[in-house]
């Protein structure tokens, strides 16, 4: 297993070690030792699977407490996965990031606390599986707008039939300018986030 960097600081491109042969093929998806050997986090509260069609676009979601850390991949068809980093204080504040998860690549992605997340289905279907650093807390549940322009997130809209299937949140989604974002404590701790206005 390996990790690739990215244009955003904190997130990763997680390459598992693929052992192949003509019965099919096995990996490692986490491995406590390796994953801290790679200064990935090593507890995880929460798994969650989901299904969806051809189009449908989930996101661009965060938490403004209890913010989740995210280890997701494409176990059927593909989606193309986007971060953002929502980090007032952070270098690549306001940056997107986006990568094909498919079963076929077998990559994941690590998606830090204090980052938006979302994905598009490419494929006629997908299935997409996440472990997650923190419990669901539907109460601090918070959308940012899949097309902000802010975000400059090059959506492959191409390859799909018409326009994105959004849920009924997700197509009122705020903009950046006017979202909650995150505040990095001065102790300096990634995990220790504290919610702020994004223009205050």
């Amino acid at each position: 297993m390996k990790i690739v960097e990215t244009p955003l600081q904190d997130v990763f491109v997680v390459e598992p070690t693929v052992f192949g042969d003509d019965r099919g093929f096995f990996l490692e998806s986490y491995n406590e030792e390796r994953f801290a050997e790679l200064g990935l986090p090593t507890r995880f509260a929460q798994d969650n699977h989901s299904g969806s069609r051809k189009g449908v676009l989930r996101g661009i979601h965060y938490q403004i407490q209890n913010p989740q850390g995210k280890l997701v991949r494409a176990l059927v068809g593909e989606v193309f996965d986007v971060a953002v980093d929502l980090r007032k204080d952070s270098s690549s504040f306001g940056q997107s990031f986006g990568i094909l998860l498919s079963a076929q690549n077998r990559k994941m992605l690590w998606i830090p606390p204090g980052f938006g997340h979302g994905f598009l289905v490419v494929s006629e279907f997908a299935e997409f599986a996440y472990k997650a650093t923190d419990l669901y807390a539907p109460q601090y549940d918070r959308t940012i707008l899949w097309n902000d322009p802010a975000l400059k997130i090059a959506w492959p809209t191409e390859a799909i039939d018409g326009e994105p299937v959004l849920s009924a949140k997700d197509k009122v989604g705020r903009l950046l300018a006017d979202a909650e974002v995150f505040v990095v404590s001065p102790a300096g701790s990634k995990l220790n986030l504290k919610p702020v206005a994004a223009l205050s």
